[in-house]
């Protein structure tokens, strides 16, 4: 026997659309107002990220059966991580200036992936454009060593109105999940029921 109904989580999809919208639009305020806390928090968690990567690859590499060469690498960058981050604990400021320096490498790697692609695939769609984002991404891996405190403040800000608008987006698309399954519903409450 089937039964046509509509399913009973829909109706309150659109309020855990709504929720995370309001959320997302608070937090994306909170971190364009607030960018030095925003940042304080993300230099304890990337401490944090070093002490457990760090541990975990000095442990791996006592523990594996792999060549020595690799198990001696992977002991290095575990014994390297767990350095940096004992320098994250000790100073705040030594987390923030590594995060930057991580987050300036990540672009510069980026960048020249990007661009050195472009330049090498002449077939490459857009291929002016992938040239010039791999440009402005190394340019940014460079102002986050120049100036990392102010890199990190405009990333912040940055990523604060990518949220607010995230939210707002949400916020628009619960009440229209809202809509949609009011209709749905109705449409079901007229069908018959069908009996196979």
């Amino acid at each position: 026997m089937e039964t046509t109904a509509a399913p009973s989580l829909l109706p309150h999809l659109w309020k855990a659309t709504l929720a995370t919208g309001v959320l997302a639009v608070i937090l994306g305020v909170l971190v364009f107002v607030r960018p030095a806390a925003a940042i304080i928090v993300t230099a304890i968690f990337f401490g944090a990220y070093l002490l457990v990567t760090g541990i975990w690859q000095v442990v791996l590499a006592l523990s594996l059966r792999s060549p020595a060469g690799s198990r001696v690498l992977l002991f290095i960058s575990g014994a390297a991580s767990l350095v940096l981050a004992v320098l994250c604990f000790v100073n705040l400021d030594n987390s923030i200036q590594l995060l930057a320096i991580w987050i300036g490498v990540g672009f510069i790697f980026r960048g020249v992936a990007t661009a050195m692609s472009a330049i090498g695939d002449q077939s490459l769609p857009g291929r002016i454009w992938e040239i010039i984002v791999g440009v402005l991404s190394i340019i940014a891996g460079i102002i986050m060593f120049v100036a990392p405190v102010e890199g990190l403040v405009a990333v912040t800000q940055v990523t604060g109105i990518i949220l607010i608008v995230l939210g707002i987006v949400e916020v628009v698309s619960a009440f229209g999940i809202r809509s949609d399954a009011k209709k749905l519903k109705a449409a079901f409450a007229s069908e018959p029921p069908t009996v196979t």
